[in-house]
């Protein structure tokens, strides 16, 4: 699907509002999902011309939440609580309540964009206390690393038992 810039979306969706093509017909046309352009039209019918001129915005966990709790409470649609609210996508809704359903609250905390800093963060290990939580991460990590990697040894060498013990069964019936 090609990208369309904020004047296309507003011609395409006056050609709708002036009644003489249909959804269909227009998504047809322009090579969109018929579904798509009703949000479109939805959007530009609660905020006009606005709801095509924002640019990308991080929305914050409460909004989120807000936005979750309106379409539960209401029974609406994620097309229309994303035409309501002057959300761009509404499958950016659906992912919120997919990630909410799986991993909780924690998972609609805004991420930070970019890359991660390459600043590590160290701490002197002092020996009277105890080990900081950063050191103690990482022996858990390192050790459950070193077990997958035990894990795949076993499994390979399995493997080229049963490999060789194939190609003894091979030879073994070429020679007959």
């Amino acid at each position: 699907m090609a990208k369309f810039t904020a004047e296309q979306r507003i011609l395409i969706v006056s050609r709708y509002l002036n009644g003489n093509e249909s959804i269909n017909e227009i998504a047809r046309e322009v090579q969109v999902k018929p579904t798509i352009l009703s949000g479109w039209i939805r959007l530009y019918e609660q905020h006009g011309i606005e709801a095509f001129l924002k640019s990308y915005t991080s929305y914050s966990t409460q909004f989120k939440m807000d936005v979750l709790n309106y379409m539960i409470e209401t029974g609406t649609s994620s097309i229309d609580t994303a035409a309501i609210f002057n959300i761009s996508s509404p499958g950016m809704i659906r992912n919120w309540r997919l990630k909410l359903n799986r991993d909780g609250l924690d998972a609609l905390q805004p991420k930070k964009k970019g890359r991660p800093s390459m600043k590590k963060e160290t701490k002197k290990i002092d020996s009277k206390k105890e080990t900081p939580k950063l050191v103690e991460d990482t022996v858990e990590v390192l050790q459950a690393k070193i077990e997958r990697l035990e894990m795949e040894n076993a499994y390979l060498k399995k493997l080229n038992a049963l490999v060789q013990m194939q190609e003894k069964l091979q030879t073994k019936s070429k020679r007959r």
